[in-house]
């Protein structure tokens, strides 16, 4: 698909279909909404008036016509309340649009901007439109795609004005195209990404994009002494893996470490899982999957920044070779863990990972997970919990949060809940218990992290989306991938 940038005067806007963003209820406001409908001989004043249409947030009106020189669909698309449009309003009002049958039957189509849109508006327009419209059709025979849009125009009013959308329209197409790589990687079954191909995965990505990539197998991963990453792996005919992903741009400063949890199957091993929503689990490489898709994003952007990836992955299995309940494990930081369930394996296979993080003397470090059902029960669905050390870290992922609308919560690391997870026989447990669980789970990875600063984003409740929302169809969100990138591109050394 194209992206194009025109100039022109809403009237002589050439495409099958023609997108007018509103405000609600803002047509005696809106000379551009007013200049168009005088072609059209009034119809919008009256949509507007009758109540039809008033331009609430996400709200459509298709009209099609025959008369005028106008593109034959005409599609009016709410922004909401004046004092409520941000950014996001035009991310949700594009998917909203992305998926009607109007948009989807029309080879070419324009969004026209005549209020002083800016660049980050535009880049807004184009991940929502490209996010709304994504479809996982992968799997299903003999499936086409029914959407025919190949160029899409945005018109601005004045050559200046539609010049400064390039950066925009580039920028988001990168961020939306990270978003999908990261939703594909989480949708794929369990039987097509398994720890060996999606180090394939990350290995094509780095050739592309001329990343260093390093991948550690069962026998370096031993050498390595991850004991804990090696504990989980075990048991499953496939073997672990261990990425290592590095973007080297920033001089001689010291890099920021990515670090994503990468269980490509979780069956909770021998504490099983209940068989009700199990299939979801091959989603359990989410963590992994954004930072893969956060550092090809990064090196797309061309980020004047040091950029270091790390990836665990395993298969979390039941069988004869399988970790068990009350097995003690050394980490690769040396100290002993007592397995209380074999269904917390997902900050096992970190804890490695933040040891490992070390060889890189990083400035700062996120990880990134689908780590506890508790999550749920912190913030809803509605936002991600980050625990962290650094007040400075947290307010440049605020403020990635606030521009981007994926939203976080900081939540705090209390004694009581190192407490919880200390054991009687070994320096720590893996797991704490129910209550707390999303705050015991970053008191055990505490354990492992060195002098540095620290961010732990617990992404289980927000993963995976059921009903649909304008920009986020079914399945995998791919969230994080433009909160991470978004910081990155204002990095300052910390």
């Amino acid at each position: 698909m194209k992206f194009l940038s025109q100039s022109s005067d809403i009237t002589k806007v050439k495409a099958d279909a023609l997108i007018v963003f509103c405000r609600e209820n803002g047509y005696a406001r809106d000379s551009v909404l007013k200049a168009l409908d005088k072609s059209l001989g009034g119809v919008i004043k009256n949509a507007f008036g009758s109540e039809e249409f008033t331009g609430k947030a996400n709200q459509t009106l298709v009209l099609h016509q025959g008369k005028s020189s106008l593109p034959v669909r005409i599609v009016l698309a709410g922004l909401g309340e004046d004092k409520k449009i941000d950014n996001d309003s035009y991310r949700q009002a594009a998917g909203t649009i992305s998926r009607l049958a109007a948009v989807k039957k029309s080879k070419s189509m324009a969004f026209y901007f005549g209020h002083g849109e800016n660049e980050e508006a535009i880049q807004a327009v184009v991940e929502g439109f490209q996010l709304g419209r994504f479809d996982m059709a992968d799997y299903k025979t003999g499936a086409k795609t029914k959407d025919r849009t190949d160029t899409v125009y945005f018109y601005g009013a004045t050559r200046t004005q539609a010049g400064s959308f390039e950066k925009g329209i580039k920028k988001g197409e990168i961020m939306a195209d990270s978003v999908i790589m990261a939703r594909r990687l989480a949708m794929h079954p369990g039987n097509v990404i398994t720890p060996k191909t999606f180090a394939a995965e990350a290995q094509a990505a780095a050739r592309k994009l001329h990343l260093k990539c390093t991948i550690l197998d069962e026998k370096k991963i031993k050498a390595e002494k991850m004991g804990a990453l090696w504990a989980v792996g075990k048991g499953s005919e496939q073997p672990p893996r261990f990425i290592i992903l590095e973007h080297r741009k920033g001089g001689t400063s010291k890099p920021i470490v990515l670090i994503g949890k990468g269980i490509t199957f979780d069956s909770g091993g021998i504490s099983l899982k209940p068989s009700a929503d199990m299939d979801e689990m091959k989603g359990d490489m989410t963590g992994g999957a954004v930072m893969l898709s956060v550092i090809t994003a990064a090196a797309r952007l061309k980020l004047p920044v040091n950029i270091v990836v790390l990836i665990p992955l395993a298969e979390n299995m039941p069988s004869g070779r399988a970790l068990k309940p009350g097995d003690i494990v050394t980490s690769r930081k040396g100290k002993t863990i007592e397995i209380i369930s074999t269904d917390a394996e997902g900050r096992l296979i970190l804890a490695d990972a933040l040891d490992y993080a070390n060889k890189f003397k990083p400035q700062a470090v996120f990880d990134m997970a689908t780590l506890t059902g508790a999550a749920l029960f912190v913030l809803g669905h509605a936002a991600i919990p980050v625990i962290g050390n650094n007040p400075k870290l947290m307010d440049a992922l605020r403020e990635a949060a606030r521009k981007t609308a994926e939203r976080v919560w900081e939540m705090p690391l209390w004694d009581e809940y190192r407490e919880q997870i200390k054991s009687t026989i070994a320096d720590i447990k893996n797991s704490g218990g129910r209550p707390a669980g999303t705050l015991t789970a970053a008191a055990f990875l505490e354990n492992f992290i060195g002098d540095w600063p620290w961010v732990h984003i617990d992404i289980a409740a927000v993963d995976l989306e059921k009903s649909g929302r304008p920009y986020i169809p079914k399945g995998s969100t791919g969230i994080g991938v433009r909160l991470l990138v978004e910081m990155l591109i204002h990095w300052k050394k910390m």
